[in-house]
């Protein structure tokens, strides 16, 4: 083949794949996320950090999508899912099209109240309730504002409308809290492995309150999540010389 010929080929492929990438969008182009694994009884929980307040799990054979959201992924090109979880109503956490791209007939959804109420099939769960399903436990905690209003006596998250889950995975606790500031629920929880914490104002927590949080219940492994633009190093600097914390920074911002 000729240097022209070659050179008007190459062209034609560079454009194609633009079109194509063009035509998927800026997620689908750039479907590669980071992942952790962590050792359970029960074997393997690898966890997809798939940005903002979107996680996927895989255990024992099984797929659960947290929040799942089209403007962070191509869930067209994800696992399917035995569960989703929806902590909230909100259009970043409530998005119908990830959902119906990765739900079966078998698919169990959870959510909110306000967000179950939503979702065709999916099933309500009250703070404070606990559920077993597909062989995990899911316990459902507060998620909500004290200090960020929407308006004077308006939080961005009023109490009761939301959840946080907690999932046991072999043993494993893992905590999802959702849209939510460091209110005394989350304070409060026990013996919990792997805690996923939102920082981003003004609708969640600044580093000082997710470390005060941290600093109460003691995760053994604490993920900062949903924080935007929010400067993660200030989180590391909080935690400094808190023994038994163990933070780690992922991709979960913009």
């Amino acid at each position: 083949m000729s240097g022209k010929r070659f050179a008007i080929v190459a062209a034609i492929l560079v454009t194609a794949a633009a079109v194509c990438l063009g035509r998927l969008g800026p997620a689908a182009a750039a479907q590669a996320f980071e992942t952790d694994v962590i050792k359970t009884k029960a074997g393997d929980l690898k966890i997809t950090f798939i940005r903002h307040g979107t996680l996927m799990f895989t255990f024992g054979g099984k797929v659960i999508h947290v929040d799942p959201w089209t403007k962070v992924a191509d869930y067209a090109k994800l696992p399917k899912a035995d569960l989703i979880l929806i902590t909230h109503h909100h259009y970043d956490h409530l998005d119908a099209k990830a959902i119906q791209a990765v739900r079966t007939p078998r698919t169990v959804i959870v959510a909110s109240a306000l967000a179950a109420a939503k979702v065709k099939g999916a099933m309500a769960m009250k703070n404070g309730e606990k559920k077993r399903l597909l062989g995990l436990v899911i316990e459902a905690v507060p998620a909500y504002n004290i200090v960020g209003m929407r308006r004077p006596g308006v939080p961005w998250h009023p109490k009761g409308e939301g959840n946080g889950y907690v999932i046991t995975f072999g043993g494993k606790r893992v905590y999802v809290a959702g849209d939510t500031e460091n209110v005394p629920e989350m304070k409060g929880l026990q013996k919990i492995d792997v805690a996923f914490l939102p920082m981003n104002l003004p609708y969640t927590m600044t580093p000082k309150m997710v470390a005060d949080a941290a600093k109460a219940f003691r995760p053994k492994i604490l993920y900062p999540y949903h924080f935007g633009k929010t400067d993660t190093s200030q989180l590391l600097e909080l935690m400094k010389g808190v023994k038994g914390v163990e933070v780690r920074i992922r991709k979960m911002g913009w």
